[in-house]
């Protein structure tokens, strides 16, 4: 997966200005804090983690779709879902590759790859390669970045 670097003041230049709705791409940081809660804009748009086992999806076990908690994007189906026992939501592989970019982390003292929505640019998490399914991955994701669309 590819990413595309944008420096701050390209996202600045390109923000919307007035009180329409912006594509989430183009956002504001202050449109961004009134969309989201203070976690959710933590976790998204400043790489925050939120506390192991606090997590409203991380003993979630409906059937039904992950999304985006910023821009709404398919992100994790729940047939994919599986305790890890990290105290995270996790899961072996996201609905469609292309629905999120993958980024070399080497914050904190660790190499680790971050997981981001393709479509808005938000910080999901982390992936690592000790998951059970046949791609060998666990995706590590907070709960505070998503949105849970049960399906019946």
């Amino acid at each position: 997966l590819s990413f595309a670097t944008v420096d701050a003041s390209q996202k600045e230049e390109s923000a919307v200005t007035n009180d329409e709705p912006s594509k989430p791409a183009e956002m504001t940081d202050e449109q961004w804090r009134q969309k989201l809660d203070p976690e959710s804009f933590a976790v998204l748009r400043e790489a925050a983690t939120e506390p192991a086992f606090t997590g409203a999806y991380n003993d979630e076990k409906g059937i039904g779709m992950f999304r985006c908690k910023g821009c709404d994007a398919e992100l994790f189906s729940s047939d994919t879902k599986f305790d890890s026992g990290t105290g995270w939501p996790s899961f072996t592989d996201p609905v469609v590759s292309s629905a999120v970019t993958l980024v070399d982390d080497n914050s904190h003292g660790m190499r680790r790859t971050e997981a981001i929505c393709a479509s808005c640019g938000g910080h999901l998490g982390h992936v690592f390669e000790d998951g059970p399914g046949v791609s060998g991955q666990r995706w590590c994701i907070n709960s505070a970045a998503l949105d849970f669309e049960a399906r019946e």
